[in-house]
């Protein structure tokens, strides 16, 4: 169909809305049928291949047998509506609101740590054992095949296009390959990448989640797992850890959570906050509960194999082929490159739960940002396989090392309780408040410990566990020393002794 001359027309196409003055030709598909349009101030019909109407406008009918066919045409010429009755009048003004969503998200970190009002001591510097981000003091970077690995992609002029949303094949087939093992088997179809462990993270709740449901979030734990949950309007239980078993999971109450809303459960080993790895037997004892209740498992292990020697960390998805398991990881971490962004899903289905939808749905929900970083997928294969042992192995003493400093100062400071850990960057400290009756709770503690000695540690509440701290121990150690030390003074300070408690005084 040709329309001719300068109107402008308004209205759907294929229910594409849109608006246009005509000065050339404009061209639609013939295969319309019968036509019929309204018009306020009369109406036409056509079957043939021309109609000429009351205004010197023209519609003709010609063959353009490969543009597709229209459904309908709504036409206003001059004004007038080709849709019968009144219009409803608006008065413009303006009044732009921001999203539920975006109302829903609440990061509890930030919400903390920007509302402080304290400033460090002057005569102090700031020492932050805050920051979850091993490369902000220099003592530990990457290892130089890593840095020549992402130059090497870079100068290769590669890797600077589009790829498909999920990854490059080649570059799925080297992390299916890195973490293949016979218990737990991987093929490059079961990797999504993704920009940073945080957005796998975000798809896995996304795809397995609607609003309403709930999942099931340790305490203490990664602040993120709720922040994304309940911006998607998806409810947050949480279940307890007991630092009395080195943060083990209270399975009884765990299991107690669990309701017909329930669609998935997060176990995140080893532990951000706690430094915290859980055994092989407990670790099963986990996924019997996952198992006898029907339930996925989102497991963050993006501190995988970041254990100290006395330890040992255990893929979950090795330990089970009943229970479905989204495994989360990425390079931030043991690799020491948080802001590159590359993270991964790893999909353990043997027995077929999620079936193609769960697949699918990971793969539509990674179109929205059309995947991660080009480069660092073109730098994965050297990464992964020729990254040093030794680095890993540096980095690994050094961190239990620093560790053990940190623990052995502060369990020697009177009101203080700190949990040995044993991986990731983090050590958790109980405060017992009873003993620094001047302080509300573990926020107040932290603030004024940032006032008098320039020291930030992030209060636990930010992790759903108030009276505790976390450390992170990936600062130099002099850094960690003069730390130490100058928490101990801050206690001494302000450390009361309890009714009763005249011994623990004279210590």
């Amino acid at each position: 169909m040709r329309v001719s001359g300068p109107t402008p027309i308004c209205g759907t196409i294929s229910g594409i809305r849109g608006c246009m003055r005509i000065h050339h030709h404009y061209h639609l598909s013939k295969n319309l049928g019968n036509f019929l349009v309204w018009l306020l101030g009369g109406c036409f019909s056509f079957t043939g291949k021309s109609l000429l109407v009351m205004d010197p406008y023209v519609i003709q009918m010609q063959d353009h047998g490969s543009l597709p066919s229209v459904l309908d045409v709504h036409v206003n010429i001059a004004g007038r509506s080709s849709v019968q009755g009144k219009v409803k009048s608006r008065k413009a003004r303006w009044s732009v609101r921001p999203s539920d969503m975006s109302n829903k998200t609440f990061n509890p970190i930030r919400a903390i740590v920007d509302n402080m009002k304290v400033k460090p001591n002057p005569n102090k510097t700031m020492i932050a054992l805050s920051i979850g981000d091993p490369t902000v003091f220099g003592n530990l970077p990457t290892d130089p095949e890593v840095t020549q690995a992402m130059k090497d992609a870079l100068d290769s002029g590669k890797f600077n296009g589009y790829v498909p949303s999920i990854g490059y094949l080649s570059s799925r087939e080297e992390v299916a390959s890195y973490y293949h093992c016979p218990e737990a088997p991987l093929e490059a179809k079961d990797v999504i990448l993704t920009s940073g462990c945080s957005q796998a993270i975000e798809l896995c709740l996304a795809v397995l989640a609607n609003p309403g449901q709930n999942i099931l979030v340790p305490r203490p734990g990664f602040s993120l797992y709720r922040t994304l949950a309940e911006s998607m309007g998806i409810e947050v239980k949480l279940y307890n850890l007991l630092p009395e078993k080195n943060w083990e999971i209270d399975l009884k109450q765990l299991e107690s959570l669990i309701d017909e809303k329930t669609v998935c459960l997060i176990v995140n080993n080893p532990s951000n906050p706690c430094g915290s790895v859980f055994s092989r037997r407990h670790l099963q004892k986990i996924l019997a509960v996952a198992a006898r209740q029907c339930v996925p498992i989102l497991a963050d292990e993006i501190y995988g194999d970041m254990v100290f020697s006395d330890s040992k960390f255990e893929p979950l998805a090795t330990l089970s082929s009943n229970v479905p398991i989204l495994s989360c990881g990425g390079l931030a971490k043991r690799w020491l490159v948080p802001g590159w962004r590359m993270g991964w899903i790893l999909i353990h289905d043997r027995r077929d739960i999620f079936g193609s939808e769960i697949r699918d749905g990971l793969t539509k929900l990674s179109q929205r940002i059309l995947g991660p970083c080009t480069l660092v997928q073109g730098a994965l294969k050297s990464i992964l396989c020729r990254t040093p042992r030794e680095f890993y192995h540096n980095t690994l003493s050094f961190l239990k090392s620093n560790a053990d400093l940190c623990y052995g100062a502060l369990a020697a400071i009177p009101g203080l309780r700190p949990i040995r850990p044993s991986g990731a960057m983090y050590l958790m400290v109980g405060i017992e408040m009873e003993h620094f009756p001047e302080f509300e709770n573990d926020v107040e503690f932290t603030e004024q410990l940032v006032a008098e000695q320039s020291v930030h540690c992030l209060p636990a509440t930010c992790f759903e566990y108030p009276n505790f701290f976390r450390v992170v121990i990936t600062v130099p150690e002099v850094m960690m020393l003069e730390a130490c030390s100058r928490i101990q003074e801050f206690c001494e300070q302000h450390y009361h002794c309890a009714e009763g408690s005249q011994e623990e005084c004279d210590k």
